[in-house]
């Protein structure tokens, strides 16, 4: 067990949650289930990639809900990656929002963004491109690679 974990507290929709989460990243699974007294799940260990969670069945709700103010961010190699994780994230009532942010059905929040954007929009070394690439992301939803390269390209 890490010595800090994530928990993500869900109201009465803790299995759909983690089984989606699992079913949307390829290298992901459940850990553990603990029963609740009642014989529903109370609690669900599962990794997603090389991060561990914890969801806690918080029962009938709304009682707490999920907002921006915390987020997971997910590196992608590629667009097809990027495309991946949007289109099944923002799928089923989830929600686009600006610069590669989403929020899912469940209403958590996510970053879905290239694993070189950094490069592009901070780059020190390309004041100039750096700049035309932050101004093409701050247009964007999802964030689209080519776009933001030309766009530092100044294409």
């Amino acid at each position: 067990m890490p010595k800090i974990m994530p928990c993500l507290w869900i109201d009465d929709r803790i299995e759909e949650m983690v089984n989606f989460y699992v079913a949307t990243f390829k290298d992901a699974e459940i850990r553990s289930k603990t029963p609740g007294p009642d014989g529903s799940v109370l609690t669900m260990h599962f990794r997603l990639k090389d991060q561990e969670f914890m969801a806690l069945n918080g029962g009938p709700g709304p009682q707490f809900k999920f907002n921006e103010s915390i987020s997971f961010s997910v590196d992608c190699e590629d667009q097809a990656e990027i495309d991946h994780y949007w289109n099944t994230l923002t799928a089923d009532g989830g929600e686009e929002s600006m610069c590669g942010w989403l929020k899912d059905k469940f209403g958590l929040s996510w970053q879905i963004v290239p694993n070189n954007v950094m490069g592009l929009v901070w780059d020190s070394g390309n004041p100039e491109g750096a700049a035309r690439a932050q101004q093409a992301m701050f247009k964007m939803r999802k964030l689209v690679i080519a776009d933001l390269q030309a766009a530092y390209a100044g294409k």
